[in-house]
């Protein structure tokens, strides 16, 4: 595309697909831009052997390819709300960390629209910090400091989602993934009890100060028994609607929460897009918009971030397709 790299590492990992790809969407007709926190100035990663590195949060992150993956966590053998407590967070705040995010705004404010990005929100950075397996054991143990950790997070999460919004995007996403291929990771009655308090507060805070901010819920997997609270706590947006996923049909879907939330995905990208299949891709993305679209409430997109299985063709057939909607 005759595009410059402008690549900038995001506050977690080297975001490039989320924070740095700009021009890139919008070359190949995107509505939306994506800004996010990168890290605060004067930052580098710090080398730990081979090509482990670690970040502002003291994971130890290692390249795939992909994504960065987390390979060790800071908080792993924490074990009480002293250790919880000894533990600091990088500065939300810190200097630099928006100057990225600025300056796509100011780019994009009068032609596109932005997402700003909290990419990992409560339940998702809380186990980054400490690791999967420990954090749902604590979960499930009641262990106390496991509330200290949620209540620390909630404040990054928070400071974070206020900084972006205040320098004027239009929707805020949270990922938050929540499920499995068949089921939520949690039960939803502990997401209720743990979690939904969380992010109905902050995103409370957000629409009182900026009525007009949409808020996308980005979770993966199997979480359909969550819209209804998704909807109850202000969520406008629901991303990435994977059809075939348990409970996710997407013209159930439509029918029951269409008139009350708008959908962000739902083209398959684990068998269909990988399948290279572009005459059943074309008729994909036509059924979902006469079902996903019929309110004029949806967002067309993949229902994940497409993988290194699928063809630069086929994305740009999908593109193609998409624009012949009109």
């Amino acid at each position: 595309l005759g595009i410059k790299p402008d690549y900038t590492l995001s506050y977690y990992e080297d975001l490039t697909y989320r924070i740095s790809a700009n021009d890139i969407r919008t070359a190949m007709g995107s509505d939306c831009v994506v800004v996010g926190g990168t890290v605060a100035d004067g930052f580098e990663p710090k080398p730990v052997r081979e090509d482990i590195t670690l970040n502002e949060f003291g994971m130890e992150m290692k390249p795939t390819h992909l994504y960065m993956e987390v390979v060790k966590c800071p908080l792993a053998s924490a074990a009480s709300v002293e250790d919880i407590e000894a533990y600091s967070f990088p500065d939300p705040t810190a200097s630099g960390r928006f100057v990225k995010a600025e300056r796509d705004i100011a780019k994009y404010k009068d032609s596109h629209f932005i997402i700003g990005d909290v990419e990992l929100s409560h339940f998702e950075l809380a186990w980054h910090l400490t690791g999967l397996s420990e954090y749902m054991m604590a979960l499930a143990l009641e262990e106390p400091w496991v509330e200290t950790l949620n209540d620390k997070v909630e404040a990054w999460t928070s400071s974070l989602a206020h900084s972006l919004a205040s320098r004027g995007v239009d929707a805020l996403w949270f990922g938050e993934d929540l499920g499995t291929q068949t089921s939520t990771l949690i039960s939803p009655d502990m997401w209720r009890e743990r979690f939904k308090p969380r992010h109905a507060r902050v995103i409370k805070s957000l629409k009182d100060k900026y009525p007009e901010l949409l808020i996308i819920m980005h979770s993966d997997g199997a979480v359909a028994p969550l819209v209804d609270d998704f909807i109850e706590i202000g969520v406008d947006i629901y991303n990435p609607v994977q059809p075939n996923v348990t409970g996710s049909d997407p013209r159930e879907l439509q029918d029951k929460y269409g008139d009350r939330i708008s959908f962000f995905g739902g083209i398959d990208q684990q068998e269909l897009m990988p399948s290279g299949d572009i005459k059943a891709l074309e008729t994909e993305i036509k059924r979902r918009a006469d079902i996903m679209g019929k309110n004029g409430n949806y967002l067309m997109a993949p229902a994940h971030i497409i993988q290194t299985d699928v063809a630069p063709e086929t994305v740009e057939a999908m593109i193609e397709a998409v624009k012949a909607l009109g």
